[in-house]
């Protein structure tokens, strides 16, 4: 169990500090006063001040963080603006999170998912200048007999070129590609004889496991790999290209993620596959496992899934701020705290019911129903 924990707070403790520091740094950056910056929640554990007054904290329940701004008493208080200036002397009013313009508050709140994806980017962007990325074509070594692939007229020797409009740069895509693939039918480009085909597979779905042993429907199109001419072809990248990879690979990731969400929502994806704080527990002490590289990946893609995450419209998030924002903007105004009221409640409905449906699929998965 602690080689589970231990690795799953590293990840957390990381992950969260990166994003609350993404909202200090704006927050700094436009004067707006930071009286605590706390990564976890309840009773603190340790702390200090700094020179500004900051307090700088961890708690004891590691599953979040917050940066609190001075004068900011509630996720309220952009509405009763008046009330507040009141309550502060000129000079106190120039730190107060409220008084900024709107594209300094937006840039405050979207600081955080902005640090997030940078995070991911400067992982993929270590991974492929120092350890390398593998761009070995993926060529088909056996199709299995009565499978998808084979009702679908793939051949031995095929090399696949695209899934899905995605390009297959490496032998290592094929099988991430089909997995977060989310339509029923998933689209081939092949090289064939100095030809490229289009085909259309439809795999089969069924219970299995992943490479550390956990429990997940893998969707199967019978095919067999091998690198072409044998070779592998694994190499550093210089800077420029192994940006350029970062940055893609994080698109990707977020364009994947929000399909999968999408199809979730539309009934058709496979929601047993979403997880919370218990699988992440699990996976990264099982990641941690295999060395250094494999688990500072898995921060880049928990990462992304926090900043995504918190970009969605739903109030308590950043997101949620940044929607109010969106209504300021086009209203000219701030909406009534009655308004904010109900969609914080919505917001909390709706979050209380992710979380409640992502245990379940942890407990689920430990065999505890």
């Amino acid at each position: 169990m602690l080689s589970f924990i231990l690795p799953f707070i590293v990840l957390i403790l990381v992950v969260v500090f990166i994003h609350e520091y993404g909202h200090y740094y704006f927050a700094k950056k436009y004067g707006v006063g930071v009286t605590d910056f706390s990564i976890g929640f309840g009773r603190e554990l340790i702390g200090w001040n700094d020179k500004s007054g900051t307090r700088w904290k961890i708690c004891w329940i590691p599953l979040g963080g917050y940066v609190k701004f001075f004068g900011d008493r509630n996720v309220f208080s952009q509405a009763d603006q008046e009330e507040l200036l009141k309550k502060y002397n000129k000079e106190d009013q120039e730190k107060l999170f409220v008084t900024k313009p709107l594209y300094q508050r937006s840039l405050i709140v979207a600081g955080g998912p902005i640090a997030n994806f940078v995070l991911a980017i400067f992982i993929f962007l270590f991974i492929y200048m120092f350890a390398g990325k593998d761009f070995t074509p993926a060529v088909i070594d056996e199709v299995q007999k009565d499978s998808p692939a084979e009702v679908a007229g793939m051949q031995k020797n095929d090399v696949i070129l695209e899934i899905d409009n995605n390009k297959v740069e490496s032998i290592l895509d094929v099988s991430k590609l089909i997995l977060m693939s989310t339509s029923e039918v998933v689209d081939f480009k092949i090289f064939r004889y100095d030809q490229e085909v289009l085909l259309k597979v439809k795999p089969k779905i069924v219970a299995g496991v992943d490479n550390l042993g956990n429990k997940i429907n893998k969707r199967i199109v019978g095919i067999k790999l091998s690198p072409y001419n044998n070779e592998i072809n694994h190499k550093r990248l210089g800077p420029a290209n192994a940006l350029i990879e970062s940055v893609k690979e994080v698109y990707f990731v977020t364009t994947s993620s929000l399909k999968y969400m999408g199809s979730m929502l539309t009934g058709s994806g496979d929601s047993s596959q979403l997880g919370g704080p218990i699988r992440i527990a699990k996976i990264s002490g099982q990641v941690a496992e295999f060395g250094i590289l494999p688990f500072i990946s898995m921060m880049a893609y928990i990462s992304i899934s926090l900043g995504l995450i918190n970009l969605f419209p739903i109030p308590l998030l950043d997101g949620g701020h940044l929607m109010f924002y969106a209504f300021e903007k086009v209203l000219g105004k701030p909406l009534s705290q009655k308004t904010q009221e109900g969609f914080f409640r919505i917001g909390m409905f709706l979050l209380l019911t992710l979380m409640f449906f992502a245990t379940f699929n942890d407990l689920k998965d430990l065999g505890l129903f």
